[in-house]
């Protein structure tokens, strides 16, 4: 789930391998709504769900390479434009969902300290964040609970760093198992990329996506770990505008600050085009209040972040991805 190029700008260059697509699913002019958590958007020209992660990978070794490529898990920061998406769209989550304990966490740092003390999670790219905080409670792993608040799955939370309430999706994961264009595997540890607030880039410049990934975590108290966890998405639920079709956050907060804050004290709360509008319960969300399209909530996002450039002298950097076509 690393950010592809936008799409919407090269049609199809060739004929997709028929043998590429022996195991998964493929789809034809899927509606995209169905797929991201706003509930808004185009068609994709076609979808993949693969198998497992060697299917995808002979998937992609079949593809013209002229050919865009996406993917999505849960599709919780991403918003495709009404025109749609030329080009594949592979859907990961309910396909990669392998989850389980394990022992070893070779050619990374860690390799050589001593594994008392500690756990591995291995957790494929389609698995929910929350279900890995989940997972590794019930196996009296701590330090995951936050992953509970991330509304996507283990692939974008790698993908962007994903975070809250004080932790960060990098701050646990040790290992990761990547994908290229060729359908090449390969075992990368942290120190291969640079990391940073809801920014992650592999150091050799290479295009590659997250299949899978090994979280080193503490051993400790499973139940003190699961009301954790309990707490903090009662906290969420609180706070968060969660009855309405959503993306979670749309911006970063800026250094030092919060985007809420900059929005809401520019009289933004409640603004609204067309069924999209910024959330009475939280400024940092977008919410599809009904019939939304993706015009509708891509304007309020640039309406928002001049408003608030304007008067505050403050560019909000956006969270959230838009690929596609508008139409």
């Amino acid at each position: 789930m690393r950010r592809s190029e936008e799409l919407g700008h090269a049609a199809s260059g060739g004929a997709i391998s028929s043998r590429s697509a022996a195991r998964g699913e493929t789809r034809l002019h899927e509606p995209m709504a169905r797929h991201v958590s706003w509930r808004a958007g185009g068609c994709a020209e076609r979808v993949y769900i693969p198998a497992d992660i060697g299917d995808l990978a002979e998937y992609l070794r079949g593809l013209p390479a002229d050919l865009p490529v996406a993917f999505a898990g849960l599709g919780s920061n991403l918003l495709v434009r009404d025109g749609g998406i030329q080009g594949v769209v592979v859907l990961l989550h309910g396909a990669l969902k392998r989850i389980a304990l394990e022992s070893r966490l070779k050619g990374t740092s860690w390799e050589n300290e001593p594994v008392e003390g500690y756990g591995v999670v291995y957790a494929e790219a389609g698995v929910a964040a929350p279900k890995l905080a989940r997972f590794a409670a019930s196996h009296d792993l701590v330090g995951a609970e936050f992953m509970a608040g991330i509304p996507g799955t283990v692939g974008g939370a790698l993908a962007m760093n994903a975070g809250c309430y004080g932790a960060e999706t990098w701050d646990v994961a040790a290992q990761v198992l990547t994908l290229d264009r060729q359908g090449q595997l390969t075992e990368r540890s942290a120190a291969e990329y640079t990391l940073g607030y809801r920014h992650v880039a592999l150091n050799s410049g290479a295009e590659e996506w997250f299949v899978g990934g090994w979280f080193r975590l503490p051993r400790g108290d499973g139940a003190v770990s699961r009301q954790r966890i309990k707490d903090l998405l009662n906290r969420r639920i609180a706070s968060q505008p969660l009855n309405l079709p959503n993306a979670g956050s749309v911006f970063r907060n800026p250094p030092g600050d919060f985007a809420a804050r900059l929005i809401e004290s520019c009289g933004l709360k409640g603004m609204r085009i067309g069924g999209a509008q910024v959330s009475e319960k939280h400024a940092n969300f977008i919410v599809n209040t009904g019939g939304a399209t993706a015009a509708d909530i891509e304007d309020l996002i640039d309406e928002v972040e001049y408003l608030v450039s304007k008067r505050t002298g403050v560019r909000l950097i956006r969270e959230v991805r838009i690929i596609g076509t508008r139409l």
